[in-house]
């Protein structure tokens, strides 16, 4: 069954979070992910707003966890860790 990697994001430093989002565009892709949304039009109609929409499908929810916990996926949300508020969630998809 196919999962999302799901993100809601608040960048607070655009140069530290511009380095780790240059190094995820070809991390998620080179596990089985297939970018559907990274940032655009959006509407907050409830929660906390985080003005960046991240949204990705991996084969299954197995491939989605082994991305995160890979150590070059790792190496890159370095550049993430103080340079934004971020919320992430794996999450099984429908059959369809």
């Amino acid at each position: 069954m196919s999962a999302l990697w799901i993100a809601h994001v608040k960048v607070t430093d655009a140069e530290r979070y511009g380095q780790y989002a240059k190094l995820a565009t070809d991390i998620i892709p080179a596990h089985g992910g297939v970018w559907l949304v990274r940032g655009g039009a959006y509407v907050q109609l409830e929660g906390d707003d985080k003005p960046r929409q991240v949204v990705a499908r991996f084969p299954s929810l197995a491939a989605a966890e082994g991305c995160y916990r890979s150590p070059e996926y790792q190496a890159a949300l370095e550049h993430a860790r103080g340079a934004a508020d971020r919320d992430l969630v794996l999450v099984e998809e429908l059959p369809a």
